[in-house]
């Protein structure tokens, strides 16, 4: 475990940006985490995993801590279900992948989303009609000051869209170091209520599909909607889709009728983020190196070398744009650092 200085963050987010970072150091098992917290209890600290999910509009002037434990295992199992525990360092497409080898189902829909596990529940991720939140049994995670360990379970986390404990009550104040799914063995619950992934099915002329299917599905039209981070800086989705009253969006669908929207309860429904940026104009929009792609208005993208505060600005030209049309506040789901 060796502390570096002046440490380019570059090659540790997804949006390729250049960053430094004050201190840095990779840490590769609980115990060596427990150490660096307690040698550097007066260091500011920064806690980086995948860097899938921020956007870094500075350097850090703190000790960057890289989360990279690895491992993942059976826990415990019965006839029907399998609970598998995986280190918060794994990647997540990697970790769904397996879990799909091995034909455990709950996870396939969620394929190909970047970043690593440990970040999972804490963004509660979710796509075509999954979330974390369904096969979430619980993580351990250490306490920042005291080094003590904590199991959080299901019902502990407060799961909301994008949302949970991690991002309010507790935030800052822990690092989860690994994460339990409960998952099916047999008579899996096969999600393909999203047409996207209904016409995937039906173009491969898939008339049952397996959870291997499901998952080809689903990373063929992520494949066609949104970069590869490796080939064009990226956080994937950088807006929450907005949920708005009933009673708010009618008098906004009488004026905007084409407006597309789901519903989500009896009294809410969600507007997909990508259709307004669309119509606002900005789909395949480039501002230097800043831009929005072309296939997937929800994406902002980093062709090469744009800042932080680049990218930034056009979130937020995007934000008040969309206002202005639709009167719909837009959301940002990346943490802008």
């Amino acid at each position: 475990m060796e502390i570096q200085s002046n440490f380019s963050l570059k090659n540790y987010n997804t949006f390729g940006i250049e960053a430094k970072a004050k201190q840095f150091v990779a840490v590769h098992s609980v115990s060596e985490l427990k150490t660096i917290l307690e040698e550097n209890k007066n260091e500011k600290k920064f806690i980086l995993g995948g860097g899938s999910n921020m956007l870094l509009t500075k350097d850090i002037d703190a000790l960057v801590i890289h989360i990279d434990l690895k491992g993942k295992k059976i826990v415990k199992e019965d006839d029907d279900f399998v609970w598998v525990e995986s280190q918060a360092g794994e990647s997540w497409h990697e970790f769904v992948l397996y879990t799909i080898e091995n034909n455990f189902g709950g996870l396939e829909n969620m394929s190909l989303i970047p970043g690593n596990v440990g970040t999972t529940p804490v963004q509660n991720i979710g796509a075509y009609g999954t979330e974390i939140k369904d096969t979430f049994v619980s993580c351990d995670a250490m306490n920042i000051e005291t080094q003590e360990m904590k199991t959080f379970i299901n019902n502990e986390c407060n799961f909301g869209y994008r949302e949970s404990v991690f991002k309010h009550e507790v935030k800052d104040q822990y690092i989860i170091t690994s994460v339990i799914y409960k998952l099916t063995k047999h008579n899996h619950k096969i999600n393909t209520s999203y047409g996207d992934i209904t016409a995937e099915l039906a173009k491969n002329n898939v008339t049952i599909p397996t959870l291997k299917d499901v998952s080809n599905a689903v990373i063929a039209i992520r494949q066609s909607k949104l970069p590869d981070p490796k080939e064009l800086g990226n956080s994937g989705s950088f807006f929450k889709n907005p949920i708005l009253l009933k009673s708010d969006f009618q008098k906004i669908h009488q004026k905007f009728p084409e407006m597309k929207y789901y519903e989500v309860s009896e009294t809410e429904v969600k507007v997909p983020a990508g259709w307004l940026i669309e119509q606002a104009g900005f789909k395949g929009k480039r501002f230097g190196d800043a831009g929005v792609h072309k296939n997937q208005a929800l994406v902002l993208v980093n062709y090469g070398n744009a800042t932080g505060q680049e990218i930034l600005a056009v979130s937020k030209d995007v934000q008040k744009t969309v206002f202005e049309i639709f009167g719909i506040h837009i959301e940002a789901e990346v943490n802008v650092i």
